[in-house]
């Protein structure tokens, strides 16, 4: 008889294997919904191939030449055989062993990790590869979830379908943050080390290589013993894998860090750049401007603005020795400050022989003076402060000053030879620009970038002294003044004001070209006063000046406020005949395709006439032949220009021309203090014009101004030196007699002939025994203003 089977097992095996199935499904349909959550905004990996790392915007002059750069972030783009083997293996042996063999996860690696975190209840393991590593930098955020890590892993599995291992090295070699700002291998290499990534040796390669699990934990710089104990766990990884021999580990992980590191250079023209730096914003936006890796042609002329930067601290170097030494130190410990974390502004950029920099002094003694830049020594011997007039050192500094030194090409020993300069606060401002194109090809915004980033060349509205009478004569040019004409230079006063001269002297009767070649005070105010003040004002505002000038007559004498920038392109009219062209910096940007995104084009206006202008011509070179500027003549070049020195010498300028050039020199104090008695725009901003202005015309020996061959005999009325001689009508022996008719003024005396006139006289005489009788009704006198709270000097 057979046994029965048991119904009920069947059945329990059926219920299983339909638990189980159902359970997969489940699993599956879960990993499916969360692969579909995580990569619902996923990039596409075709993006990466369209992918341009942030690299820096550069900068080139005129010529072509790189002249600063802009970047958030400090990338050099390398390709792969541009890092040393050496490099490639010691990035692989600490990050990722087995990154020639994986799919962009490791498996193993990953589940050590986490075992690992279980173990201490943390996530203290990593597990990316450098693939999940250059996914993460590239499209995802820094924060540790797993979902992030998910996204991580379906990325590096998808960048490892689409490229090769060396595009994949290539792309993280490049992307990687490896501290103090630097981005990728080969930033880091030439900042490290001063070297390129091809050029690293097994120590300097291991040392990069640590960096990017801590970019600031591990920085050499923040951190040197940290730093030196990861560089040697990547020596002991790469020896382990085989990669070096043990010899060679042992000596490497004996060696030193061996930073070299490469100070950045300070930019030959920080304001210029800044300026640069806005406009492209303006048109282009932040973020492209400091990502995209722009090409942007400038307008700047390098060797000029070396010229000027070396013009303008000799200039002020050579004002402040004129005055004396006044000490009056920065002192570190008085301060408050200690000596070792101390670093002056100036120590931020490399220093060079023929710099002027601040100096840390560290030790005094009666003939030596030993002073420091950063780590760097400096000595100074007693000729190096003789013009002080003092012998002993310890009579002048003493230790932890902060003193102004000129750096030499010499050494004493270790330590470079500096001879002692003074820093007072002076300040100074050049522009110089294109005539034709308006291209600004020198800019200088003040004495010291490291210290005061504030540009005093397009910013600062200082008073402007004689540098506004060209807007005088221009309007009197206009209502027919011509340069031969007689204008007398005597005492008048215009109800309480009174203008007086720079000599306070008067020298009578003497031609227009005179008076505005020897900056004469009172002939000015008398054209102003004849034109009309706002007449000449309105002829500073068709020139471009923005100010807002009150209309009283001292403003004739330069009480306006106007910026150099201004002042400048105002004078590039007169030596461009009348047009007007407008600054411009940049002349083409493109990006990184070398595709042109903008180009800015010359902006002209006519301003004056061809003939106005000519004829302003031969009063700014009569300035520069025998006037105030006659110091330009030895130059024997066309040249033309004013100079201008407000009251108390607060303010001294140069502003003139070549036929190519224009360029416009200030020198003052941030405080308004004076420069000093006689430190006239002849004498403290003159000679640094000159400097410049040596260098513009070079090679442009054949060059004229535009009227010098059409018209000779303008030009050489310009350079006369006398008057034409003219029928005055005799002084009368009652000195109140009543004026001439006007019928016998018409016959004696020519409309164009200007006056002496006094608001309580209808005449004067002055000292020839002649007499001008004024031409100018009533109603075209100014009327009595109140006087300038600074009056204007002449020069």
């Amino acid at each position: 008889m057979r046994s029965k089977q048991p119904r009920g097992k069947p059945k329990l095996a059926g219920r299983a294997a339909l638990i189980v199935l159902l359970l997969l499904a489940i699993i599956t349909g879960s990993l499916a919904g969360l692969m579909l959550v995580f990569s619902v905004n996923l990039p596409q990996i075709n993006d990466l191939e369209r992918y341009r790392p942030s690299t820096m915007t550069d900068l080139y002059d005129a010529k072509g030449r790189i002249i600063g750069s802009f970047a958030l972030e400090k990338r050099v783009i390398v390709n792969y055989n541009d890092f040393a083997p050496i490099l490639r293996q010691a990035v692989i042996s600490i990050e990722d062993k087995n990154f020639d063999s994986h799919w962009g996860i490791n498996v193993f690696r990953i589940a050590g990790a986490l075992v690992h975190d279980l173990r201490s209840h943390g996530r203290a393991q990593g597990a990316s590869t450098l693939t999940m590593q250059l996914a993460r930098n590239l499209f995802l955020s820094a924060d540790r979830t797993a979902a992030r890590k998910a996204q991580e892993s379906m990325l590096a599995i998808q960048i490892e379908r689409a490229f090769t291992k060396e595009q994949i090295f290539t792309l993280y070699g490049n992307q990687i943050y490896l501290g103090s700002g630097m981005y990728g291998f080969e930033a880091a290499s030439q900042f490290y080390f001063s070297k390129h990534a091809k050029d690293l040796s097994l120590t300097e390669a291991a040392l990069l290589a640590g960096l990017p699990k801590g970019p600031v934990a591990y920085s050499p710089l923040v951190n040197p013993e940290k730093a030196l104990r990861r560089r040697n766990l990547v020596i002991s990884e790469m020896e382990s894998d085989g990669v070096i021999t043990h010899k060679e580990a042992d000596q490497a992980r004996k060696s030193p860090l061996g930073l070299h590191i490469n100070q950045p250079e300070m930019s030959v023209a920080p304001w210029f750049q800044e300026e640069v730096r806005r406009e492209l914003e303006k048109k282009f936006g932040t973020e492209q401007v400091h990502e995209a890796g722009l090409r942007v042609q400038t307008t700047l002329d390098l060797d000029l603005q070396k010229t000027a930067n070396k013009a303008l601290a000799d200039g002020l170097a050579a004002y402040e020795r004129r005055h004396g030494w006044k000490g009056k130190l920065e002192n570190v410990l008085a301060n408050g400050a200690t000596l070792d974390d101390y670093k002056h502004p100036d120590w931020a950029t490399a220093s060079h022989a023929g710099d002027y920099v601040h100096v840390l002094v560290t030790e005094v003694r009666p003939l030596e003076i030993h002073a420091r830049i950063g780590p760097d020594p400096v000595v100074l011997m007693p000729e190096d402060w003789a013009w002080t007039g003092q012998h002993n050192a310890d009579a002048l500094v003493k230790a932890d000053d902060i003193i102004y030194v000129h750096l030499a090409d010499a050494f004493e020993g270790l330590a470079r030879r500096a001879t002692l300069e003074q820093d007072s606060g002076a300040q100074g401002a050049v522009l110089a620009m294109d005539n034709t194109t308006g291209d600004v090809l020198a800019m200088i915004g003040g004495r010291d970038w490291a210290t005061s980033e504030f540009n005093r060349a397009t910013q600062a509205e200082r008073q402007t002294g004689s540098s506004f009478k060209p807007y005088v004569y221009t309007t009197a040019v206009e209502e027919g003044t011509k340069p031969d004409d007689i204008i007398v230079d005597a005492p008048v006063s215009f109800g309480s004001y009174a203008p007086h001269n720079y000599e306070n002297d008067f020298k009578g009767a003497m031609t227009i070209t005179n008076a505005f070649a020897e900056s004469r005070n009172v002939p000015a105010v008398k054209l102003a006063a004849r034109v009309g003040i706002r007449k000449v004002i309105e002829t500073a505002h068709k020139f471009g000046v923005t100010t807002d000038i009150p209309a009283y007559l001292p403003v004739a004498l330069g009480a306006a406020e106007i910026t150099l920038e201004e002042q400048v392109t105002s004078y590039s009219v007169f030596p461009n005949d009348g047009i007007r062209v407008k600054p411009r910096l940049i002349r083409k940007v493109t990006n990184a395709d070398g595709i042109t995104l903008w180009e800015d084009a010359p902006a002209v206006d006519e301003i004056i006439s061809q003939q106005t202008a000519r004829t302003m011509m031969t009063l700014f070179r009569a300035v520069t032949a025998h006037g105030t500027g006659a110091a330009v003549a030895q130059m024997n070049h066309p040249l033309g220009g004013k100079t201008g020195t407000t009251s108390d010498y607060t303010d001294a300028w140069f502003l003139g021309f070549s036929p190519s050039v224009t360029c416009g020199v200030w020198v003052g104090y941030d405080s308004r203090q004076s420069l000093g008695e006689k430190e006239t725009g002849a004498r403290a901003a003159l000679p640094i014009w000159m400097q410049i202005m040596k260098v513009a015309i070079t090679g442009k020996d054949d060059e004229q101004f535009p009227g010098d061959v059409e018209d000779s005999t303008i030009q050489k009325a310009s350079l006369a030196q006398t008057a034409r001689p003219i029928a005055l009508p005799q002084l009368s022996a009652a000195p109140h007699q009543q004026s001439p008719s006007p019928a016998s003024s018409a016959t004696k005396q020519a409309p164009s002939q200007l006056v002496s006139p006094s608001v309580n006289s209808g005449a004067q005489p002055h000292a020839g025994g002649q007499l001008i009788k004024p031409t100018l009704p009533p109603a075209q006198i100014a009327k009595p203003q109140q006087p300038s709270p600074a009056r204007p000097s002449a020069r």
